[in-house]
């Protein structure tokens, strides 16, 4: 997703790297370690997650968008987000974040966006989600990071980090971003794409490793992407500074187009884990 005037876009710019690919296990008991993200090098330590073993949202590390955002959060979308546990919950360990048809606040449909900021901020580390997505025409679920204090000004001069991004017409792909631009908006991304399935098919494991000159992209552990300081000249390198995470799940935009007539809902995006690392 991508900052317009303070709001969320998306402009992407894909570039696809084949790699193998190991699939997460459905059943949240049964992974291998590299599924279940943790570190076998030794390399980080974890300094903060979130499992969704409790029997509601923790609002010590959760915050909800609430709203149609200017434009559609800047991309036109169609969603009205609330804080209300019919689009956010916690249900057999996951975290659920559902998109309903339904009308609200003048919308056609509702869904839910939750934040850390100013509850779990970061500047480097391993950040990782295991999720299940949604699937469908018009479905947009994204796993990404905005900067908490926008020390080089408003998006996109202080970065925006998409660490993962699904659109329904795509069902298959993943992509992964960098926005940032000291004039004007620029981006640089990558995408994986499975040989076989849907990403809705099964629980998968999405993160990047962020370090003070380059960010990797991975996907059920394999990095299939990265951008590096000297990549992004003659634009600055914003990403120096704190961010924090963003779950949600929009409906229609510019990118994903809107929901039609082969569009179910609700949708649901199941969210195992949240996870952050930072180098021992």
């Amino acid at each position: 997703m991508v900052r317009v005037g303070g709001v969320s876009a998306n402009i992407m710019v894909g570039v696809l790297i084949l790699w193998g690919f190991t699939a997460c296990s459905g059943n949240k008991k049964e992974q291998t370690n590299s599924q279940a993200g943790t570190d076998q090098s030794g390399q980080y330590k974890e300094v903060w997650s979130d499992e969704f073993n409790e029997g509601q949202i923790d609002t010590s590390k959760w915050s909800f968008a609430i709203g149609t955002g200017g434009n559609g959060w800047g991309n036109n979308e169609l969603e009205y987000y609330t804080g209300r546990p019919e689009n956010a919950d916690i249900e057999n360990g996951n975290l659920v974040i559902t998109a309903r048809k339904e009308k609200y606040q003048k919308q056609d449909y509702t869904s839910a966006r939750m934040k850390t900021a100013l509850k779990g901020d970061w500047t480097y580390g391993r950040v990782e989600a295991r999720i299940k997505v949604p699937e469908g025409q018009g479905i947009w679920p994204a796993f990404w990071m905005m900067p908490t204090d926008s020390k080089y000004g408003g998006w996109p001069h202080s970065g925006e980090i998409d660490i993962m991004e699904m659109i329904g017409k795509d069902p298959a792909t993943v992509y992964g971003t960098s926005h940032f631009g000291a004039k004007e908006h620029h981006s640089k991304g990558g995408k994986y794409t499975l040989t076989s399935g849907i990403l809705h098919d099964d629980y998968h494991l999405y993160s990047i490793e962020w370090t003070p000159d380059q960010i990797k992209w991975f996907f059920d552990g394999k990095q299939y992407y990265d951008v590096t300081k000297d990549s992004l000249a003659p634009d600055p390198w914003p990403f120096d500074q704190r961010f924090y995470i963003i779950l949600n799940v929009a409906v229609g935009g510019n990118w994903p187009g809107y929901p039609d007539s082969t569009s179910t809902f609700p949708q649901k995006m199941l969210v195992d884990y949240v996870r952050v690392y930072q180098e021992q």
